[in-house]
């Protein structure tokens, strides 16, 4: 395991072999331990366009299209049909709430039992009448099953606009605001970005959480999440099969162990399954079109996969 800075002209070499790293030591993967998260991209299209974003968001990159409530639906009767132990179903983007079938979708996943999770920026898209409609009726009719959780990156208004744009956090914070004046199970989506302590992080949205009377539990990591940062550019040491050992790491712990993500590509004729939330382009992390297919072992053979995961011990779901 490389843990000390990579060896000059080593760089371009790793992350290239799904089986052996660069220096030739036996790559580290993960198995399927059980599925309990499944995610649904609702397509890369997103109102803003962030300095640092992992999947490219913007309102032009539509690499990955709109999810249709249509082919949700097989992924749904799959894991009853398997009795797969699917108890959280997580909607990702892009934006969620610019997909027009974001609502139905939400309202499937929960009419089917399952809790939901929903990653948005609370913006525009999110505050249309009839996207607030539809989410005052999913709040009356399943409560706290559903968990939205908004990214806001900072604590301040200053830092969070350096990342997402100028007037970012005062329309972020208007949605803030109405979820919660409409009693909405509220978690927050923070950045590791900045050179503070994760106490110091905590301590300034705990804060904020005071002043703008947010029911929301800064201490609690399901609640504010301190997501690690995803620059593939930068040099990671690679996992090997004795890292788990010398990380004191179960690779059971690791997020692809329990999820599933479900995207639709551009110009596909129907949707696939991949590795996880972090990685929705790369071919090798494709894994067919249902779940069945999906339960196979992951490689860890991206920089994400080291430097999120297991380094920073990062996870996009909220279920245990």
């Amino acid at each position: 395991m490389t843990l000390h800075p990579t060896a000059p002209g080593m760089e371009s070499a790793k992350f290239r072999d799904p089986v052996f790293t660069a220096k030739g030591e036996r790559r580290a993967t993960i198995g399927l331990k059980a599925l309990r998260t499944l995610w649904f991209n609702t397509g890369t299209l997103c109102n803003i366009e962030c300095g640092h974003c992992y999947i490219e968001s913007s309102p032009g990159n539509d690499r990955l299209a709109y999810l249709t409530l249509a082919e949700m639906f097989p992924f749904i009767e799959e894991i009853a049909a398997r009795r797969l132990p699917v108890r959280e179903i997580g909607f990702t983007g892009g934006e969620p709430f610019m997909n027009p079938d974001c609502c139905a979708m939400i309202g499937a996943a929960l009419e089917g039992g399952f809790t939901a999770l929903v990653l948005t920026n609370a913006m525009r898209p999110m505050m249309r009448p009839r996207v607030q409609r539809d989410l005052l009726a999913l709040g009356r009719s399943f409560g706290g099953r559903l968990t939205l959780r908004v990214s806001l990156d900072h604590y301040t208004e200053r830092l969070h606009d350096a990342e997402r744009g100028a007037g970012s956090w005062v329309e972020t914070m208007k949605g803030l605001r109405w979820l919660s004046e409409h009693g909405f199970t509220l978690a927050i989506a923070g950045r590791r970005r900045w050179e503070e302590s994760t106490h110091d992080l905590r301590r300034g949205y705990g804060e904020l959480f005071v002043r703008e009377r947010l029911d929301i539990d800064s201490e609690n990591p399901a609640s504010l999440v301190l997501f690690p940062e995803m620059d593939a550019s930068v040099d990671v040491p690679e996992i090997t099969v004795d890292c788990w050992r010398l990380l004191n790491v179960d690779p059971a712990d690791v997020m692809c162990a329990t999820s599933r993500m479900v995207v639709k590509r551009k110009g596909a004729a129907r949707p696939t399954v991949v590795a996880c939330t972090l990685i929705p382009y790369d071919a090798q992390f494709e894994f067919g079109t249902t779940l069945a297919e999906a339960d196979r072992d992951v490689a860890l053979n991206h920089p994400h996969c080291a430097k999120f995961c297991v380094l920073g011990g990062g996870s996009c779901s909220a279920a245990g």
